[in-house]
C-alpha cells in the first residue's frame, strides 16, 4: 500500500474522524469563550465578585510564600465574615487561580482563567459524549454552546461554577461504568471547591433510583462514596468547623419559599417567565425532546436517559426558582436529549419516519452508494432521513448560536470599565488612616474596593446576608441608611457602624441618602468623581447659614401683606 493510499485511509478512519471532532470541538470551544471574555477590557461580568477572588488567590499566595496559611481575612470585620469567624469556601478554587495571579496585571490574568476554566467546563460535556459515542457529535456540540444566552454569560464570571460542571461530568463518568470509588476524591476535592459539592450528592441518589428502577437492586456503593468523600472535604480545611456553619446558614437563607428576610443578590431571584424562555430556548427545547424521545420501557437503553431525565429535571425547577442555577441545568438539558434520541437514532425505534421516494431520487446523486432508491433499504432510508435531519438542526442551532453570540458579547461589553471606582479608592488610600472602617452603601461595591484597596475595611460585602447573620437590626438600618429611608445617618454611621468616612455610587438608589446626608450638616464632601463620592463625617452638625437681611426684611413684608 502505498503512503497516499495509506494517508487517505488514516484519515478516512473512524477513530482518525472522531479525534478530528474533539480538536475541532476543542478549537471552538476555546475560541468563543476567548472573544466573549475579552469582549470587555474587565474582569467579566456584571458583578465584580471576580475582583475580590482574584485578589484573595493573590494573597494566598503571598501567604503560602511567606508560611503564614490561611492569611487573616479582615476585611469584613462586622459580618460573618469577621477575623475570627471567616471561611473560604472557594479554596481550592483560589488555589486554581494562583498561577494567574503572577501576571503583572491581575485583571489580565483573571479573565485569562475565566476563559480557560469555562472552555473547560463546555468541553467536557462534549467530550462526555464523545466518550459515550453519541452520534452527530458536532450537532451536540452546536447545541451546547447554542443552549442559553445566560449560560454563556454566567459561566464568563471569574468565579468557580465552571469546576462545578467539570466535576459533575467527572461524577457521572464514573457513574456511568460504574467505578464507584473514584467518587470519594472527585468529591473530596468538589468540597473543597465550591458549595454546589450538594450537585454530586444529587446526581449520586438518583443513580441509586434509575438502578433500583430499572435493575431492582439497591446499590449503596455509589452514595457511599459521595457522602464519604464531601464529609472528608468539609473537616480537612483549615476552616472546620466554621465552615459547616457558614454552610447552614447559606442554606436557611437561600434555599427557602418565601421572600428572604434581607435583600440578595439578583442571581437568588427568578426569571420572568418569558424572559427565561427567551434566553433559554434550546435547552427548553431540548428538555421537551427528551422528554418525548425517553422510553421507560426499554429497562437495557434507560438507564443513562433516565438519570439524565431526573437530573436535568431538578436543575429545571431550580433554575425556575434562581437565575443562578442558569450555569447549570442548560448542557444537562442537551445531553438529557443527546441521551434519550440515541437509540432512535441508531434505529432501535421504528417510528422514523421514511422519506418518499421521489425525494431520495433527488438525492441519490449526493450518496455514496449506487443502488436505486426502489431497492434502498429501511437501513439507508433511515440513515438518509436523519442525515437530512442532522442539517435542518445544525442550521437552527447555528442561527440560534449567532443569536446568542451576540446578545452575550453585547451584555459582556456593557461592563463597567477596568478603572471604575479606581480613583476613588486611590483617594481613600493615601488620605483616610490605615484599617479605618469604610462605609460602603452597596454590598456589592466591596470587590472592586477591596481590589483597589485592600489597606481599609468595609462595612457589608460578598453576600448581605453576612451582615444580617451576624446582627440582623444592623442589617436593617444598614438598608434604611443607605436607601435613604433614615435622617441624621452621621451619627448612627460613626456610632453603630464605627465608620468616619462614606462610600457611595452616583446611582440614583443611593441618591436620596447622598442628597440627606449633605442636607443634614453631618457631612462634607472630600472627594467626588462622576463613578463616586467620598464623604467624611464632622465631629459636629454644621448649623444651618442664617438667611440673608434681604431674605428676612421680604419675609417680613409678605407676613404684612405689604
Amino acid at each position: 500500500m502505498s503512503a497516499a493510499q495509506k494517508l487517505t485511509e488514516f484519515f478516512r478512519s473512524e477513530t482518525t474522524i472522531r479525534g478530528l471532532q474533539l480538536v475541532a470541538g476543542a478549537g471552538a470551544i476555546g475560541l468563543i469563550f476567548w472573544r466573549l471574555q475579552f469582549a470587555t477590557k474587565s474582569i467579566c461580568c456584571g458583578d465584580y465578585d471576580g475582583y475580590y477572588h482574584i485578589m484573595w488567590s493573590r494573597m494566598l499566595w503571598d501567604s503560602m510564600r511567606s508560611h503564614h496559611f490561611p492569611p487573616l481575612f479582615t476585611w469584613l470585620p462586622l459580618t460573618t465574615l469577621s477575623p475570627k469567624d471567616y471561611v473560604d469556601h472557594h479554596l481550592l478554587f483560589h488555589i486554581f487561580q494562583i498561577p494567574f495571579t503572577w501576571f503583572r496585571d491581575l485583571r489580565l490574568g483573571a479573565k485569562i482563567a475565566s476563559a480557560i476554566f469555562a472552555g473547560l467546563a463546555v468541553f467536557s460535556c462534549y467530550w462526555f459524549l464523545f466518550q459515550q459515542r453519541i452520534r452527530y457529535l458536532l450537532v451536540w456540540l452546536l447545541a451546547l454552546l447554542a443552549c442559553s444566552a445566560p449560560f454563556l454569560f454566567r459561566l464568563n464570571m471569574a468565579k468557580a461554577p465552571p469546576f462545578a460542571i467539570i466535576y459533575l461530568v467527572a461524577g457521572i463518568y464514573f457513574l456511568f461504568r460504574k467505578k464507584y470509588w473514584p467518587l470519594l476524591p472527585l468529591a473530596f476535592i468538589f468540597a473543597l471547591t465550591y458549595d454546589a459539592f450538594l450537585f454530586l450528592i444529587l446526581a449520586a441518589v438518583m443513580w441509586v433510583v434509575v438502578i433500583g428502577w430499572n435493575d431492582r437492586e439497591f446499590e449503596w456503593r455509589p452514595l457511599v462514596w459521595v457522602v464519604l468523600g464531601t464529609a472528608a472535604g468539609l473537616v480537612i480545611t483549615p476552616y472546620f468547623p466554621r465552615n459547616l456553619h457558614l454552610f447552614y446558614e447559606h442554606l436557611k437563607m437561600k434555599i427557602t419559599p418565601s421572600e428572604y428576610p434581607t435583600k440578595v443578590g439578583g442571581e437568588w431571584y427568578p426569571y420572568e417567565t418569558w424572559e427565561f424562555l427567551g434566553n433559554s430556548v434550546v435547552a427548553c427545547v431540548a428538555m421537551v425532546v427528551g422528554y418525548i424521545a425517553f422510553d421507560p420501557a426499554d429497562r437495557e437503553q434507560s438507564h443513562r436517559s433516565l438519570f439524565f431525565l431526573l437530573f436535568s429535571t431538578a436543575l429545571l425547577l431550580m433554575a425556575a426558582r434562581w437565575k443562578r442555577i442558569a450555569e447549570y441545568w442548560p448542557p444537562f438539558a442537551v445531553m438529557f436529549a443527546a441521551f434519550a434520541l440515541q437509540p432512535w437514532i441508531e434505529g432501535a425505534r421504528s417510528a422514523f419516519t421514511q422519506l418518499p421516494t421521489d425525494i431520495l431520487d433527488e438525492l441519490q446523486p449526493f450518496l455514496d452508494r449506487h443502488d436505486t432508491p426502489e431497492v434502498a433499504s429501511a437501513g439507508e432510508r433511515r440513515e438518509l432521513t436523519q442525515l437530512i435531519g442532522a442539517a435542518v438542526v445544525t442550521v437552527l442551532l447555528g442561527f440560534a448560536l449567532f443569536l446568542n453570540l451576540r446578545a452575550t458579547r453585547k451584555d459582556i461589553a456593557e461592563s463597567d470599565l477596568p478603572d471604575h471606582y479606581r480613583a476613588g479608592m486611590q483617594w481613600i488610600r493615601a488620605n483616610v488612616p490605615r484599617g479605618e472602617i469604610i462605609f460602603n452603601t452597596d454590598w456589592d461595591d466591596f470587590p472592586r474596593m477591596f481590589y483597589f484597596d485592600p489597606t481599609h475595611r468595609y462595612v457589608s460585602g460578598l453576600d448581605p446576608t453576612y451582615l444580617y447573620d451576624r446582627n440582623a437590626g444592623l442589617s436593617r438600618l444598614y438598608d434604611r441608611i443607605t436607601l435613604g429611608e433614615e435622617k441624621d445617618t452621621g451619627p448612627l454611621i460613626r456610632d453603630r457602624f464605627g465608620a468616619r468616612y462614606v462610600f457611595t455610587d452616583r446611582t440614583d438608589v443611593h441618591a436620596g441618602f447622598t442628597a440627606d446626608a449633605l442636607d443634614s450638616g453631618w457631612f462634607e464632601i472630600v472627594y467626588e468623581d462622576k463613578e463616586c463620592v467620598v464623604l467624611h463625617i464632622l465631629d459636629q452638625k454644621k448649623e444651618s447659614p442664617p438667611e440673608e437681611d434681604g431674605a428676612h426684611a421680604k419675609d417680613s413684608e409678605d407676613e404684612s401683606g405689604n
